[in-house]
């Protein structure tokens, strides 16, 4: 259990590692940022930063010894890099949940396994893969790309099977996964954290709606049943727990009906503070980034509870940032810029939160 005055290492500088070093400054805990980018826009709030690639042996060896503990801020930290740190100091969650969720068919494959519905999918490293799948899952069909895809990179749909070929040749033949499109009633995510002693604190269920690919609203509560409330953070807890996690993750579903009844489908699981949670900062007792702090701190975690009968987050995408003063008037609303400089389309510049008063 870290002790007030410890410093917590983030790997990665953008705008999840900005949010997690202001959570913990009020607990007296200290961040150092370690990223490959020396703009990054967590670098203006930390203790410390290092800028070096993830590469680098030497920058990594000194950045563990400047620190208690690390942690990261994105998925897609190199492997290697996760590996030579947890040599020298704890890496929370622990590296092998990097090994699973940077490859979309191995978190498919570990979802599976678990006995949790997931859309029908088929591994693709061919052309003949490729129609193997479509076979098996039907069209429309979404290839994405195993790795380093979000935000809609590294995508193509396929409305029926002639489109097959130039879809495959639009990822650039990348190993792929072929993942049935599936007609749901609308997206949620549950934000999970498990601490270290085991204890799951589950956030709200959330509902999403994405523009572009790329998150627009996350709305609490969201428009689902009781029950279907409780299955959806059922199956995050069951999750966080397989992987005997640490910290917060964020758990992408569909709502789907079969019938009457209404069911979740996982779509994707980010071992991480997720764009999804961020109502969190203004709209409940504590945070994501609070929660996933306590974590890794080894503290208890908090029990969340809504503030107000309805929260919305709304994400600034590129040149909409530009326009946040028409926010800052408005009564019961959170503005947050993350410092990133000139906006940039598709770029995630800021989000701003309403909070609606009673109960």
């Amino acid at each position: 259990m870290l002790k007030s005055g410890a410093t917590i290492g983030i790997l990665g500088g953008g705008q999840l590692a900005r949010m997690l070093a202001l959570a913990a400054a009020p607990l007296g805990l200290r961040c150092h940022v370690y990223s490959p980018e020396k703009n990054s826009c967590a670098f203006d709030v930390v203790h410390a930063g290092t800028v070096a690639a993830y590469e680098d042996e030497a920058a990594l060896a000194r950045f563990a010894a400047a620190v208690d503990t690390i942690t990261y801020e994105f998925e897609n930290v190199p492997a290697k890099t996760a590996a030579v740190l947890a040599k020298r100091k704890q890496v929370i969650p622990d590296p092998h949940v990097l090994e699973i969720t940077q490859d979309r068919l191995i978190e498919k494959n570990f979802i599976s396994e678990l006995k949790i519905a997931t859309a029908p999918y088929a591994p693709v490293h061919s052309a003949t893969q490729l129609a193997d799948g479509l076979a098996k899952v039907g069209a429309p069909a979404v290839l994405k790309t195993r790795t380093l895809g979000y935000d809609g990179k590294g995508q193509a749909k396929i409305a029926k099977a002639s489109e097959a070929n130039a879809a495959w040749r639009s990822v650039q033949q990348a190993p792929c996964i072929l993942e049935g499109f599936i007609g749901f009633e609308r997206e949620v995510s549950v934000i999970a954290a498990r601490g270290q002693d085991g204890q799951v604190e589950c956030f709200e269920v959330t509902e999403n709606v994405h523009r572009d690919h790329i998150l627009h609203t996350s709305t609490v509560p969201a428009k689902v049943s009781g029950a279907l409330a409780e299955e959806a953070r059922r199956v995050a807890t069951r999750i966080v727990k397989a992987f005997d996690y640490v910290g917060v993750m964020g758990v992408e579903m569909f709502v789907v009906r079969s019938g009457r009844q209404q069911h979740v489908l996982v779509n994707e699981i980010a071992p991480r503070v997720h764009n999804s949670g961020h109502w969190t900062i203004d709209g409940a007792t504590v945070s994501q980034f609070e929660q996933h702090i306590r974590a890794v701190a080894g503290w208890p975690l908090a029990k969340p509870k809504r503030l107000g009968r309805k929260v919305e987050m709304l994400n600034l995408i590129g040149d909409e940032v530009n326009g946040v003063a028409r926010y800052l008037s408005e009564p019961n609303t959170a503005v947050h810029v993350y410092g990133k400089g000139k906006p940039s389309a598709r770029r995630k510049m800021g989000h701003v939160t309403r909070v609606w008063p009673g109960k």
